[in-house]
């Protein structure tokens, strides 16, 4: 029982990682894929980013409510599609970018 109940767990973060990644591969175009790049040469870096602080950007982006550096256009085009849920996922999975990486 338990290890069917791990096996569930491992499995469902597996999906969540690989669904969110999808999701990641709208922004890295701009961005980069580890959130190293300055998307259009304007904007700040986002790998690492505080998950809180990139949700309120994500959420007053999408709304129009935002438009930092003259993206707000781009991004709320960008962000029109998702749900506060792919937000969140998306917004942790920035956190955990690491642009220092190699």
């Amino acid at each position: 029982m338990k290890k069917s109940l791990l096996s569930f767990i491992l499995i469902s973060n597996l999906f969540l990682f690989a669904e969110t990644l999808e999701l990641y591969k709208n922004c890295a175009g701009c961005h980069g894929e580890k959130g190293e790049l300055s998307a259009l040469q304007k904007s700040k870096l986002i790998g690492g980013q505080e998950k809180n602080l990139t949700i309120k950007q994500l959420i007053a982006y999408k709304n129009g409510e935002l438009d930092q550096y003259g993206l707000g256009g781009i991004m709320k085009l960008q962000l029109s599609s998702l749900s506060e849920s792919d937000i969140d996922s998306l917004a942790e999975y920035i956190a955990n970018l690491d642009i220092n990486a190699s």
